[in-house]
């Protein structure tokens, strides 16, 4: 059981958004956890190690570092931690591992040393940490659903719906060579369709998401759950419905987590109105609470990790959804947010307000 503990979001600064968490628990008789989720792009990662120096008490050991997905937004910044500190795990899921496994259902590859080549052209970042965690006898895990990180319980992916993810995934070898021509024609037009959102305004405990799916690098997520100090805490890495959904159906049974009833969560994916969905959110977090709650009156805190010039990230409808079910919503948008229990107020900190109700959403 922890006494005591403290989870930083911090800010990633650049023109898209990023995830960079930090976090430290322990049972109030010398026993502490340093852990890290994800580390932004590969610039961030220096901001990470030294707020990890300055508030974690000049720490030269991390015991768990959870890249919870391949993209350049979330592990980037890993490489910097790995340079700087002695790293007892480190959490991630590599393709080309399942390489054996996965080749039956490629075609165009007839072994799995071409199969494995292939799998680590297509994800760089995580190819780029396995080296240098190899090279540093830095042990590698898998965080699939059901492990302990620390005192986190792993709710998703499972290794089946994993293995479904990279195959179908468009930046897989399964992709067709000659669609390419095709692709970047569907995608410059969707792109532009994207560009013409339209806000409308819209009454309290109305929804309306997007209908396209989130990628499936997105989807391949580690969501991570754990009580510490008595509060409830779930973080989310870019995780999709499909994602939150398996998490939801684990909860109970994999970590004793009765839904709803979280004190902290991460919105996933920075606010992206592809992630979430009205009926995940009801099992999730609840029903709509009518009539609207008053300020001071929230049920729990979301927080965003939002980039002040990413005009894409946080969507109001994202925004609108939590707080209908009670949430007090924040977002880093240049500043670092801080969680903590039984642990010294911080000098030159302070309580951050919550985001006001959009009045408009998304169409």
């Amino acid at each position: 059981m922890t006494a005591y503990y403290e989870v930083d979001f911090l800010p990633v600064s650049s023109k898209k958004s990023g995830d960079a968490i930090t976090l430290r628990y322990g049972d109030g008789v010398g026993n502490e956890v340093v852990h890290v989720v994800d580390a932004g792009f590969q610039t961030t990662g220096e901001d990470v190690a030294k707020h990890i120096r300055k508030y974690y008490g000049n720490k030269d050991v991390i015991d768990h570092v959870v890249v919870t997905h391949p993209d350049g937004d979330h592990a980037g910044g890993v490489r910097q931690i790995l340079e700087e500190f002695e790293v007892g795990r480190l959490w991630m899921l590599r393709p080309w591992e399942y390489a054996e496994e996965l080749l039956p259902r490629f075609k165009r590859f007839s072994t799995v040393e071409g199969l494995t080549k292939r799998l680590k052209e297509k994800y760089p970042n995580i190819t780029k940490l396995e080296e240098m965690a190899l090279e540093k006898g830095v042990p590698i895990c898998e965080p699939f659903l059901g492990t302990s990180v620390g005192e986190f319980k792993v709710l998703a992916p499972s290794k089946n719906r994993y293995l479904d993810l990279v195959v179908t995934s468009e930046k897989t070898p399964e992709e067709h060579e000659g669609q390419k021509a095709l692709d970047e024609a569907q995608g410059g037009l969707i792109a532009a369709i994207k560009s013409m959102v339209k806000y409308v305004k819209a009454k309290w405990g109305e929804e309306q998401f997007s209908s396209e799916p989130t990628s499936n690098e997105n989807e391949m997520s580690v969501v991570q759950y754990a009580e510490l100090a008595g509060e409830k805490i779930l973080l989310t890495g870019d995780a999709g419905v499909e994602s939150l959904r398996e998490a939801i159906d684990n909860a109970q049974g994999v970590a004793g987590l009765t839904l709803p009833g979280l004190d902290k969560v991460q919105v996933p994916h920075h606010g992206s109105r592809r992630n979430v969905s009205s009926e995940i959110l009801d099992d999730l977090l609840g029903d709509i609470i009518f009539p609207a709650p008053s300020k001071g009156e929230e049920r729990f805190s979301a927080v965003i990790s939002a980039s002040k010039e990413d005009e894409k990230h946080p969507r109001n409808s994202v925004v609108r959804a939590f707080q209908h079910r009670g949430a007090k919503v924040v977002k880093t948008e240049g500043s670092s947010i801080c969680f903590r229990r039984n642990t010294p107020q911080r000098e030159g900190w302070s309580a951050l307000e919550g985001e006001p109700y959009p009045e408009e959403q998304e169409v």
